[in-house]
């Protein structure tokens, strides 16, 4: 019986470990990087209109 509830605590361990070190993206972060490369495009578009004239 021990060694079943020792293999069960050492696996939920194993899984919080592994799921745990997931890096995942707020939704603040991914509204900023939308944010910079709209202003990138911004600033792209600007540059070819600046070339024509």
């Amino acid at each position: 019986m021990k060694k079943i509830i020792l293999a069960l605590v050492f696996l939920f361990s194993l899984s919080v470990a592994f799921t745990g070190c997931r890096e995942e993206k707020s939704t603040g972060d991914k509204i900023e990087e939308a944010v910079e490369e709209v202003g990138d495009g911004v600033e792209d578009a600007a540059d070819e209109i600046e070339d024509e004239f």
